[in-house]
Order: structure tokens, then sequence, then C-alpha cells
């Protein structure tokens, strides 16, 4: 996981949490184990957070600007439509749902994060359909795209259709594959006729 811009010490925090999360899940990983992984005493990383909870929140909180970046990449890169959409789709999952998926505690850190950052998730979300919403009122601006429907409308399609591609794909292969087609597919109703 990416976590470009946070501080060094919260930095190895967070990985070393990421490492445990997936390794034991989120209900067997104690602070204890976060600590040893981050290479500092309980104590110490009581100074930084204040359980795990507020790890975990930080941890998806740093997901989400780092998704932001890549979304941010992926829709000014070259190529149609389908092509830029596909980068920005691929960069917001990334690597972190990669891991998720591949995690045997994968389901229950899907569902951890729902019930203990509901807030860091609302927040994240929005972001990137203002990123999607943005690109889309310019694209159509510029006469790139045709948008059929308000440009917020259809970014939070997108996001959705995202979302239920990540909650319903069986693994990374056929999550990569539902991302493909949804980049198609947007691609196509986008491109102007």
């Amino acid at each position: 996981m990416n976590m470009a811009g946070i501080e060094s010490k919260q930095q190895a925090i967070l990985e070393a949490a990421w490492a445990a999360f997936s390794t034991y899940g989120f209900r067997k990983t104690s602070m204890d184990d976060i600590a040893k992984g981050a290479g500092m005493s309980r104590p110490a990383l009581y100074l930084h957070f204040k359980n795990k909870e507020a790890i975990f929140r930080a941890l998806v909180a740093a997901y989400y600007g780092n998704a932001a970046e890549m979304v941010r990449a992926g829709l000014a890169s070259e190529g149609s439509l389908a092509d830029r959409l596909l980068a920005a789709f691929a960069g917001q999952g990334g690597e972190a749902v990669k891991a998720m998926m591949a995690s045997p505690h994968g389901m229950e850190l899907f569902e951890v994060t729902k019930n203990v950052a509901g807030e860091e998730i609302d927040a994240g979300e929005a972001a990137l359909r203002g990123l999607y919403t943005a690109w889309l009122q310019q694209q159509a601006e510029a006469g790139q795209a045709m948008l059929d429907g308000e440009a917020d409308v259809i970014a939070r399609t997108i996001c959705a259709s995202l979302k239920g591609i990540k909650q319903t794909a069986g693994d990374y292969a056929a999550y990569q594959a539902g991302v493909r087609q949804l980049a198609v597919l947007v691609g196509a109703g986008l491109t102007p006729r």
C-alpha cells in the first residue's frame, strides 16, 4: 500500500498494521502484533493511535488518498475515454484491492471497513465522485465526451458500479475483468456519436 506523504513512524505503523490484519484478520490482530511489526513498543504505538480501530481508520483514509492520486493520474493519461477510465479504475482499486482479495481474511476486512471506517469511506467516496464529476464536465465542455445526464449522476453510477464489482468478484482476476468491462461500456457510452 503506497502511503506517500505520511510521517515515517505512522507509515511504519500503518504498513505493520496492514501486514498483521491481512495475515491474522482484524479481530485476532493485537496492538502488540502491530507494535512489533513497526519495530516499537506497545506504549510507543499508543502515542500515535489509541486503538486498532483508529489505526484501521487511518489505513482506510490513506487508501482513499492514494486512490484519489491514482484516479487523477489515470484520468489525465493519454488515450481513448475507455483507456483513461480503465487507468483511473485500475488505480482506484490498485494494490489494496488485490492485497485484500489475496488475504484469507479479505471478507472480514471488507466487513470491518464498513463497520469501523464508515466516515472515512463516505469522505473518500465523495472525493472520488468529485474527481470523476469534474473530469466528465471537462470532457463534455471540450467536446470529447457526450453526457447523457448530469455529470454527478454519471460519477455516482461509476463509483457504485466499481463498488459492486469489488463486492461480487470471486477473485482479483474477476475484479480486473469487471473493471475492464465497465471502462469499455462507460467509455463507449460517453464517446460522441
